[in-house]
């Protein structure tokens, strides 16, 4: 139950930056996948299970917000849920540079496998590519070891 409660909240917040920043501006919203850190966060600390059912659950929010076929990006997020808590419990990817890294590699891997999904289901133009998505890995890897390692001082802090 505890583990429901928390991946909600951390989806709830996902959702709340998502849509500020959206409203900010959409390129905003474009240069940080918050709903990938989210999906990365759980796999890591929980399993890979759990990463891939957040996965699922954070790409078809995201889905409905795009104008493209519904179901893509929760195919991709499910996929790299289960690689990213696969991955993390087989290499420590706790450490800053590290962490990076592996945000940095799985933000580019689901931005790769989404854009080849979207052309294998669909063969219609993708409306949401913008040259700003290509710096997308790198502010969600920047912004997310950065998270990750407050939250983690938190965690010490709080016990």
């Amino acid at each position: 139950m505890k583990d429901f409660i928390e991946s909600s909240f951390g989806i709830i917040i996902a959702f709340a930056f998502y849509a500020f920043f959206s409203k900010i501006s959409f390129s905003l919203s474009q240069l940080i996948n918050f709903f990938s850190l989210v999906v990365i966060y759980f796999a890591i600390t929980k399993d890979e299970i759990h990463g891939a059912f957040i996965g699922t659950i954070s790409g078809l929010i995201q889905d409905s917000f795009s104008l493209g076929v519904f179901g893509i990006s929760g195919l991709a997020k499910t996929i790299i849920g289960f690689l990213a808590g696969f991955i993390s419990h087989k290499i420590n990817v706790i450490p800053f540079r590290r962490n990076f890294f592996f945000i940095f590699i799985m933000v580019s891997g689901e931005i790769v496998l989404s854009t080849f999904l979207y052309y294998f289901i669909s063969a219609e133009y993708i409306n949401e590519i913008t040259p700003l998505i290509l710096f997308q890995p790198l502010g969600t890897a920047f912004f997310g070891a950065f998270t990750f390692l407050l939250l983690r001082k938190f965690k010490r802090f709080t016990s």
